[in-house]
């Protein structure tokens, strides 16, 4: 079986799998449009905190792509466009921050574009790398055949690779440790019933999915052994922002007696932050909580509370596993 690549760049063009549209239609984005990226990741077509990241560095590459003059100007106004689609996921901050300093070390050159890209495939090859390390390193919380709770999507359509806490789900299924996955909904846009289920049935792996509501009442009655996440941003003392619905299950387990892990790259962890007061939460429209695929659930004169993320508070997490190892808290990464 091919593997799931959420973003791919093929023949000077990026090619992005909507993923709005799945699982009934699997359909590609092609663009050399940085505005189409950007658009694209804040209608939520490519998500996940290290895919953002990547696309993001493709686009502002793209974004010079046909330049001829004032490539300064092109550029920023393209970080800048970039750098306000997603305000939570520090990837996309790292990876502008990255493809900015090549930028500046040779801005002269006339082969600027080919060089940007270049850097663009080295962070797309180093995400692949890292997810194949948190999937190897993730084996180590697992001491017996489990079932296991996840939330939100954090396989390939989340990473340039394979995956963070799904992906250590891949690999624990392999080596005959999980017997089952609880998949939860995750509202409002279903990233788990609609994307992880998608990448769970793909791998053979068995799974059954649930409201996030019913959590609790999976754990009470002894089906939970472990929940694994994934994270958007993780400050320096352990705070973590993630999906939101991710801080009621760290309670849920810390009451029922169950390990809450976090899994992300290092390039997940925000060095500028001690704690998780200084992440800002990006707030969604309301239209996500009224419609589903386009179809009205309710009526759209009412008010809403949209936060895309939450935070969960270090104490209630039992570790958290990066390609350089599985932290403990007091956490130093």
């Amino acid at each position: 079986m091919n593997p799931i690549r959420a973003i791919e760049f093929n023949e000077d063009k990026l090619h992005i799998i909507d993923q709005t549209k799945l699982p009934l239609l699997e359909e590609y984005i092609i663009t050399d449009d940085f505005e189409r990226v950007a658009l694209a990741i804040e209608r939520l077509e490519v998500r996940g905190a290290p895919a953002i990241g990547i696309a993001a560095a493709y686009g502002l590459s793209l974004s010079v792509k046909n330049a001829k003059s004032n490539l300064q100007q092109i550029f920023m106004n393209a970080f800048e466009r970039l750098k306000r689609t997603r305000p939570t996921a520090i990837n996309l901050f790292y990876a502008l921050d990255e493809m900015k300093k090549v930028f500046n070390e040779h801005r002269t050159d006339e082969n600027i574009y080919k060089i940007l890209i270049k850097k663009a495939i080295e962070i797309h090859n180093n995400d692949i790398e890292m997810c194949d390390l948190i999937g190897k390193n993730g084996l180590k919380v697992f001491a017996k055949k489990s079932r296991v709770l996840t939330h939100c999507n954090t396989g390939a359509l989340a990473t340039g690779g394979d995956g963070t806490a799904l992906n250590i789900i891949k690999h624990a299924f392999e080596q005959g440790l999980v017997e089952l996955v609880y998949v939860d909904e995750t509202r409002p846009l279903l990233q788990g019933s609609r994307l992880t289920a998608w990448e769970l049935e793909k791998a053979g792996i068995p799974f059954v999915i649930n409201t996030d509501s019913s959590a609790a009442m999976l754990m009470k009655e002894g089906e939970v052994d472990l929940v694994i996440t994934g994270a958007d941003r993780i400050v320096l003392n352990g705070d973590t922002a993630n999906k939101i619905g991710t801080y009621n299950l760290a309670v849920l387990c810390k009451h029922h007696n169950i390990p809450f892990y976090v899994a992300a790259p290092s390039t997940s962890i925000d060095e500028k932050s001690q704690t998780g007061n200084e992440i800002k939460i990006e707030l969604r429209n309301r239209k996500e909580l009224f419609e589903i695929q386009d179809t009205k659930i309710t009526s759209t004169d009412y008010d809403a509370y949209c936060p895309a993320f939450d935070i969960t508070p270090n104490d209630l997490i039992t570790a958290i596993i990066t390609e350089r190892a599985v932290f403990y808290p007091p956490y130093k990464f």
